[in-house]
């Protein structure tokens, strides 16, 4: 067995025993074992991020920046933001979500044909800067995205008086705080992201990369759109939610689709 599949099979164990942790005693009266859960799941990250490195850096001079590795790159860091927030506040309806993507595409990935998509490492700064700063920001909003389908399934509970299914949740009024601070984290995060692209990039507008600007000014548009709501008309709940989702669904197709065709389709 090579490196890799060690890695990811080691990985996909540890967070299959932390999301299992949680889901089988969810409703439990004590709640699930917090120190099981927490110890697997940043086992699981600290070999993922082992894993990361090997995929990453195939050379010294070069990062191999394919889709394969893209996805297990945002899947890390969804895996280590919620880790880390998990440690502070509950975030049991997250974590076995996250965890259970990561642990599942890492399995996956070693099934599906590699593909070499290369970056100078010492080139070019300002484009892989920009790369970074855009992955940041969309794990970041990825992340809101969950906290509003969390924000959602607790006011259901709530409004159906079903009080132990959110007895080992956080408070609503903590989660749409932490939302909506997510939210305007990610959301500035893209902005910057886009004002270097516009700043220092010379092809955003290219044949190649103009629907990935499109629908990410798009995703932007619609990300400040729910903050101005938010904070001006006091928009929550269902239609923060869905307006997240669609932005979401817009920044994730902007990034990915045409890396899928390009590298999958037409390969």
């Amino acid at each position: 067995m090579d490196l890799i599949s060690l890695y990811s099979i080691t990985a996909f164990i540890a967070y299959f025993i932390a999301t299992f942790a949680i889901l089988t005693r969810l409703f439990h009266p004590s709640g699930p074992n917090h120190c099981i859960t927490m110890s697997f799941g940043c086992v699981a990250v600290i070999i993922h991020t082992l894993l990361m490195h090997h995929l990453l850096f195939i050379q010294s001079d070069e990062i191999n920046f394919n889709l394969i590795n893209v996805v297990s790159l945002v899947a890390l860091l969804i895996s280590l933001t919620v880790t880390a927030i998990a440690l502070k506040f509950k975030a049991n309806l997250l974590l076995p979500v996250v965890y259970s993507f990561s642990g599942i595409w890492l399995i996956a990935a070693l099934f599906i044909p590699p593909t070499v998509h290369l970056l100078p490492a010492h080139e070019k700064l300002m484009l892989i800067a920009h790369i970074v700063i855009a992955l940041i920001a969309y794990c970041i909003l990825i992340i809101a995205t969950l906290y509003a389908f969390q924000v959602s399934y607790i006011t259901h509970k709530l409004k159906s008086k079903n009080i132990a299914a959110v007895n080992h949740l956080p408070p609503l009024m903590q989660v749409q705080h932490q939302l909506f601070l997510i939210l305007a984290i990610g959301t500035f995060c893209l902005f910057v992201s886009q004002l270097a692209g516009f700043i220092f990039l010379d092809n955003l507008f290219s044949k190649e990369n103009a629907h990935k600007t499109v629908l990410s000014i798009l995703a932007l548009l619609v990300y400040c759109t729910i903050l101005w709501g938010h904070f001006k008309k006091g928009w929550r709940g269902h239609r923060v939610l869905i307006l997240t989702v669609i932005a979401s669904f817009l920044l994730t197709t902007a990034y990915f689709g045409s890396r899928f065709v390009k590298e999958f389709l037409l390969s």
